[in-house]
């Protein structure tokens, strides 16, 4: 219950930052939720939770009984055992939330979005396109005219990335858990690393295209330099794997090689930017797709860092686990809202 808690609290805190009452609330609840043993300490302050902050939250607050609040944080069990279900049992909510999310922009992209303007037939897609080399006699090679290869579903793709985290939280949580179990115990979650490769390196297309990259070449490298970068990550756990990384000489490599690599989308990002003589028009709810993508994506290196270095409650390979969780759900969600957001702008 007070895993559940905390994750509604988080989810709101990143949505409704701007609004600067609803991340205090939200801070001041999860401190409370931390200390408190009884229900009555919580009374106050689920209140005022469910008034400014979260009103699943605030609810959860106002019915958990002192059972629940006497199971110890994540952070104070000191068996592996327990931490890695506990893990699991993260992972089934994490999935769930994911899937409810994926199902619900789905459901949107197809039975609601195109009836926005009233003709059911609104459609919000990219096209792809490939040039071809064609030989004229008295020119040699030249470029044929640009032929548009298929259209991209934009809203769909962005239901999927969402959908792909939500199937392999659930073959954690089930099928593979006893592998997942083992991985962690030496410092390895390769299901992340293959998750992120298809499912980042699909945010990252889709935002390349809000910024006017249409060419089939170019979609595929960005989208194979960011899954490289992902399995450099991989490459890292493995080197350096083992229950603790602290105070071990530490094979930092793939992830210099990773960073590197990871650079190549970004750029293309950029130089498509620094073309463009009409950044004016380019809507606002691109930039912040950009901006909050950007911010995201830079606080998975630095979870790894923190992880690596030992730094305070990182020193455990399994709090960096579930700051890997936390991460790529807050991500996921503020790209899905953004992108929602965008799809109700005139066109």
């Amino acid at each position: 219950m007070k895993q559940v808690i905390r994750v509604f609290l988080w989810i709101n805190i990143i949505i409704l930052f701007p609004t600067v009452i609803a991340p205090i609330v939200g801070f001041i609840a999860l401190n409370k939720l931390k200390k408190a043993t009884t229900q009555q300490d919580l009374k106050t302050i689920a209140i005022v939770t469910l008034l400014f902050c979260s009103t699943i939250a605030g609810i959860l607050m106002l019915v958990i009984n002192e059972k629940q609040l006497s199971v110890l944080d994540f952070d104070k069990e000191h068996d592996f055992d327990k931490k890695v279900n506990s893990l699991i049992s993260f992972n089934k909510l994490m999935g769930s939330l994911h899937l409810i999310q994926g199902v619900l922009m789905m459901l949107f992209a197809f039975f609601i979005f195109p009836n926005l303007d009233g003709s059911g037939t609104r459609a919000f897609t990219i096209d792809v396109i490939g040039n071809y080399l064609e030989f004229v006699p008295g020119s040699g090679l030249v470029l044929t005219n640009t032929d548009t290869l298929f259209k991209l579903p934009f809203l769909p793709m962005t239901a999927s990335f969402l959908l792909l985290s939500a199937i392999f939280h659930f073959l954690i949580a089930f099928p593979f858990k006893n592998k997942y179990r083992a991985g962690l115990k030496v410092g390895i979650n390769q299901f992340r690393w293959y998750e992120y490769a298809l499912s980042s390196s699909l945010m990252i297309v889709l935002i390349s295209a809000l910024f006017g990259v249409r060419d089939i070449a170019v979609f595929a490298l960005i989208a194979l330099s960011n899954a490289a970068m992902n399995l450099f990550g991989l490459d890292m756990e493995l080197l350096n794997q083992g229950e603790s990384k602290v105070g071990k000489k530490i094979n930092w490599l793939p992830f210099i090689f990773g960073t590197i690599i990871g650079l190549a989308p970004w750029l293309a990002i950029a130089f498509y930017i620094g073309v463009n003589p009409n950044l004016d028009a380019v809507p606002v709810f691109v930039w912040a797709i950009l901006a909050t993508y950007f911010i995201a994506f830079n606080t998975f290196p630095v979870n790894m860092i923190l992880q690596y270095l030992g730094v305070g409650k990182f020193k455990d390979y399994l709090w960096g686990e579930r700051g890997y969780i936390v991460l790529s759900l807050v991500a996921k969600t503020l790209l899905t809202w953004l992108v929602l957001f965008g799809a109700f702008q005139p066109s």
